[in-house]
C-alpha cells in the first residue's frame, strides 16, 4: 500500500513529523513505523525493550525496559512533537494470576499516565492512544453498532484498564490552566476491533490454522455480524490521526467498513488460501450449549455473537475511508500466515 500524504494543521501541505512510537516491535507498531519511515521527512523514534531490535532504515531506537509509573521517558521524548502510544499489557485469554487488575493497571493506566505527563512537559503537541473497542463492550445487539461517544461498558481487567487510561489522559490534557504559558497537548483516542494482517496471532491465527487443516467446522450457519480492521487500514487511520486538525480531542471507533459473519469470514479465508471451505451447519444455540458444557462459552460468543462499530464519525469528520478492501486485507493476512 502506498503511503498517503496527510495535510498539515492549516489544511495545506503535508507536515513532517517527529514521532515517538511505543510498542514499535509489536504487530501494529512494526507496520506503523515502516509506514512512517517511508516518508524521509519524518523523524521516527521507536521505544523498544531490547537494544538489538530490528528497525527500518532511518528509524532510531531508545530502550525502555518496562512501562510503569516510574519510567523515565525524558530522553525518548526529546525533540518529539507527536507520541503514538501502542504499548500495553494486552488481553490474555487465560490469565494465571489470581488478581490481574493491578498488573493491567500498572502498565496500561499508570504507565500511560506517566508517559503522557512527561510528554506534556516535553512540549509534545499530539498524543495518539490506541485503546480498544472492548471499552465499549464485548458485543452489540443485532442491528446495533458501537459509536465512539457511547457510554463505556467495559468487561474484564484489560478493558477496564483501557477506559481508565483514556480517562487519565483526558484529565491530563484538560488540566492545563489558562495563562500557564504551556500549550495544551491534543489527545486522540482510537478504539479498533479485532485487527488482522500479516503476522497476526491469537484467535485469528487459530482460525486460519483450522481452515488450513481441512477439518470440517460446524460454523456454516452463522448470520452474526462483526466489524474487523485490517492492519494496513488501522495504520493508515493512525497516521491520519497524527496530523489531521479535526482529530484533536476526539475519540474514534474504526473498522474496515464491511462487516462479516463468522461463516463469511471463514469462506473468504478459505478462498484466499485456495482451499475449500469445509463448513457444516450447526444451530448457534447448539454451539453455545456445547461450548458452555466444555467451559468455552466466551470463545463461542466471539464466534456467534455480534460486534459492529459505527464508522461514520471517522468518515464525516476526517474524510477517512479504508484504503484496503477486506478481500485484499485477508489475502495479505493469509500470505503472511503461509
Amino acid at each position: 500500500m502506498l503511503p498517503r500524504q496527510v495535510a498539515g494543521q492549516d489544511g495545506g501541505a503535508p507536515v513532517a513529523m517527529k514521532l515517538l512510537v511505543t510498542g514499535a516491535t509489536g504487530f501494529v507498531g512494526s507496520a506503523l513505523i515502516q509506514r512512517l519511515a517511508a516518508d524521509p521527512a519524518n523523524a521516527v523514534r521507536a521505544a523498544v525493550r531490547r537494544p538489538d531490535a530490528d528497525m527500518p532504515a532511518g528509524v532510531s531506537r531508545v530502550v525502555v525496559a518496562e512501562i510503569g509509573p516510574d519510567t523515565d521517558w525524558a530522553g525518548a521524548l526529546e525533540g518529539c512533537d507527536t507520541v503514538v502510544h501502542l504499548a500495553a499489557r494486552v488481553h490474555v485469554m487465560h490469565e494465571s494470576a489470581a488478581n490481574v487488575m493491578p498488573l493491567y493497571n500498572r502498565t496500561n493506566v499508570q504507565g500511560t499516565d506517566r508517559l503522557a505527563q512527561q510528554a506534556a512537559r516535553a512540549g509534545v503537541r499530539r498524543f495518539v492512544y490506541l485503546s480498544s473497542i472492548k471499552v465499549n463492550g464485548d458485543g452489540t445487539a443485532p442491528g446495533a453498532r458501537f459509536a465512539a461517544d457511547d457510554r463505556p461498558m467495559p468487561q474484564g481487567a484489560y478493558a477496564i484498564s483501557k477506559i481508565e487510561a483514556e480517562r487519565a489522559l483526558a484529565d491530563l490534557v484538560a488540566g492545563v490552566p489558562p495563562g500557564s504559558g504551556r500549550l495544551p497537548m491534543a489527545l486522540v483516542v482510537v478504539r479498533p476491533p479485532l485487527v488482522y494482517g500479516p503476522g497476526v496471532g491469537g484467535n485469528f491465527r487459530s482460525l486460519m490454522r483450522a481452515v488450513r487443516s481441512g477439518i470440517p467446522l460446524p460454523l456454516g450457519a452463522l448470520h452474526n455480524q462483526r466489524s474487523l480492521i485490517g492492519l494496513d487500514n488501522l495504520v493508515d487511520f493512525i497516521v491520519v490521526c497524527c496530523r489531521h486538525p479535526l482529530a484533536a480531542g476526539q475519540t474514534f471507533v474504526v473498522s474496515d467498513g464491511q462487516d462479516l459473519s463468522t461463516t463469511q469470514l471463514l469462506q473468504q479465508v478459505s478462498r484466499a488460501m485456495g482451499r475449500p471451505a469445509r463448513l457444516f451447519a450447526l444451530p448457534p444455540a447448539w454451539l453455545m450449549l456445547g461450548a458452555t458444557i466444555v467451559g468455552k462459552r466466551d470463545d463461542a460468543q466471539r464466534l456467534c455473537g455480534n460486534l459492529q462499530v459505527d464508522l461514520s464519525k471517522a468518515r464525516n469528520l476526517l474524510g477517512w475511508t479504508p484504503p484496503v478492501s477486506v478481500e485484499a486485507g485477508l489475502h495479505d493476512a493469509v500470505q503472511g500466515f503461509r
